[in-house]
C-alpha cells in the first residue's frame, strides 16, 4: 500500500523521544524511491490522457504524505539535536555522534556556531544557569580526571577523579553537561 514506509519513518520518531538512534536511510531513501515512482507514473498517466484522474489524485495525495511523514521525521530528529545541544553542550556525548549523519552533524555544528555567536554578541552564556539556581556553590564529585582548574577568585582545585568539591555552580556547570562532574545531592 502506499505510504507504509513513510508512515513506519513517523512512528519510529515517536518511540524513541529520548534517544538518538541510528538515521535510518534504508526506509527514507525508498520512502523517496516510491515518492519518484509515483511522480513518474502520474506524469506519464497525464501524459497520457491529458485529464487527471482518480487514480491519479490517488496517488498524489500519496506522495502528499510520503513528503510529509519525511519532513516529520526530519524534523523530529533536528528538533532531538537542538534539545541536546542545550542538555550536553558543545560536545555530543560518543554515542549520540555515532548515530548521526553527516548532514546532521553538519548542522549540530552550524547551530553550535550560531549559538556561540549570538552569546558573544549579547555578552552572555545562555546555557547556563537554565534554571534559576539555589545556590551559587554546589557539590561535585570527579567521575573522570580532568586536570586543574581555577576559580574566581583565583583557587587552583585538582580535579581528580573519586574527589569530591565544593564549587562555584557557574565553574562546574559546563563539566557536569559533559560528565566530568556529578552533582552531588545532600
Amino acid at each position: 500500500m502506499f505510504g507504509e514506509k513513510g508512515l513506519e519513518l513517523v512512528k519510529e520518531a515517536a518511540r524513541t523521544q529520548n534517544s538518538m538512534i541510528p538515521f535510518n536511510e534504508d526506509v527514507v531513501r525508498q520512502t523517496l524511491e516510491e515518492t519518484r515512482a509515483l511522480w513518474e507514473s502520474n506524469r506519464a498517466e497525464v501524459a497520457q490522457t491529458s485529464a487527471i484522474g482518480p487514480s491519479t489524485t490517488l496517488k498524489h495525495a500519496a506522495i502528499e504524505r510520503n513528503k510529509r511523514c519525511l519532513l516529520a521525521y526530519l524534523n523530529h530528529r533536528v528538533e532531538k539535536l537542538r534539545s541536546m545541544r542545550w542538555q550536553f553542550g558543545a560536545v555530543l556525548p560518543e554515542e549520540v555522534r555515532m548515530n548521526l549523519c553527516e548532514p546532521e552533524m553538519e548542522f549540530f555544528n552550524k547551530y553550535n556556531k550560531a549559538l556561540a555567536g549570538y552569546m558573544r554578541a549579547v555578552g552572555t552564556d545562555l546555557t547556563t544557569d537554565i534554571a534559576p539556581p539555589k545556590s551559587l556553590y554546589i557539590e561535585v564529585r570527579v567521575k573522570q580526571d580532568h586536570g586543574e582548574i581555577e576559580t574566581a577568585d583565583g583557587e587552583v582545585v585538582l580535579l581528580k577523579k573519586g574527589t569530591q568539591h565544593h564549587l562555584p555552580r557557574d565553574l562546574c556547570e559546563q563539566l557536569v553537561m559533559q560528565g566530568v562532574l556529578e552533582h552531588v545531592v545532600s
